[in-house]
């Protein structure tokens, strides 16, 4: 991980954190003062935002270790672990929430001061909802998903906010009080989507899921860069861990080159790689071709074939991905 990459990483948690303070200690004063269950939600996934936050900045500090004999990957990985905790601290909130909603309809409860609470939580919402766009806006440029699942969260805590500001308006216009614990409901089966869709994208994370729009952005570039001794590119696979891309194929081409000529083309095609994803790592298996390939081999200062050319393959995701040509195939 370069260090810019950390830099802006660590600069965008510290200031999700220290917001997050900020907020909870807002939060928290206005449930105080108002007993509003819809306040009580909107403080309660404040809770939720300082410790996920505290787990993603340490998260952040471990991806950023350096590879060892025990991780030769690195430590990336942990950010899909933030995630996921992220995700599961989320939805524990909106747990909790609907239980004080529920118990308030039930035993009743009677509301205060609810114009200047509902001022407080307005405020909150529109911090949180800067901030959380400037999150997910520093996750995508360090490839982080700890800061934009972060992000994600603190935008559901914006909308959170606006969401009771537009019920304790009906409260304070119309005095019927179970419009805040329905609202509080409310808020709380939105969060426990935004939860749910973060442990799904962590274990994702986890399970190596494909990311298509990575797929295609590669896929492309080797289309884009396909060179006549090319022969065949198969096995085609990545996977990524914090910012970093681990990319690795089987590359065939002609049997008579060097050790040096095959090492050459693949640091040319990992700076090809780079310069669409700047951390990517390559790893290249080369084959050699054999006669029978000479059919689908268009590379014009070849003294040895054997056949005429036929046809080249067409290049495309499913081919990339999938097994070496069939030898005895016909292409027309």
């Amino acid at each position: 991980m370069d260090r810019e990459n950390l830099r802006m990483k660590k600069k965008a948690a510290y200031i999700s954190l220290s917001v997050g303070f900020g907020m909870f200690a807002f939060k928290l004063f206005a449930y105080f003062i108002t007993g509003s269950s819809a306040i009580f939600s909107d403080a309660a996934e404040s809770v939720v935002h300082v410790m996920a936050t505290s787990v993603a900045l340490y998260s952040i500090f471990l991806s950023a270790k350096p590879a060892d004999k025990n991780h030769l990957y690195g430590h990336g990985n942990v950010e899909y672990f933030s995630a996921g905790l992220e995700g599961l601290l989320i939805n524990i909130a909106a747990i909790v929430i609907i239980y004080k909603a529920v118990h308030d309809i039930i035993f009743g409860f009677d509301p205060k001061s609810l114009n200047t609470g509902t001022i407080i939580i307005f405020a909150a919402g529109l911090i949180n909802g800067f901030l959380g766009f400037y999150l997910i806006r520093q996750g995508k440029k360090t490839r982080s998903l700890t800061l934009i699942a972060d992000g994600k969260h603190v935008l559901t805590d914006s909308f959170t906010s606006l969401g009771v500001v537009l019920g304790l308006i009906i409260v304070i216009l119309s005095g019927y009080v179970i419009v805040d614990a329905l609202m509080a409901i409310f808020v709380a089966i939105n969060i426990l989507f935004t939860g749910t869709k973060l442990i799904r994208e962590s274990v994702g994370g986890l399970m190596n899921e494909t990311d298509d729009q990575t797929l295609s952005r590669l896929v492309n570039l080797l289309i884009r860069e396909r060179k006549d001794y090319w022969i065949d590119l198969h096995h085609f696979r990545f996977w990524a861990s914090s910012d970093k891309v681990f990319v690795d194929f089987h590359l065939t081409m002609p049997y008579y080159l060097t050790i040096r000529e095959t090492h050459t083309e693949e640091e040319l095609i990992l700076k090809k790689i780079r310069e669409e994803i700047s951390t990517a790592e390559l790893r290249v298996h080369i084959d050699y071709c054999t006669y029978d390939l000479c059919k689908f081999c268009n590379y014009q200062n070849c003294n040895d074939r054997k056949f005429a050319f036929e046809s080249k393959p067409e290049w495309d995701s499913e081919k990339l991905i999938g097994e070496p040509i069939n030898p005895d195939s016909h292409i027309s």
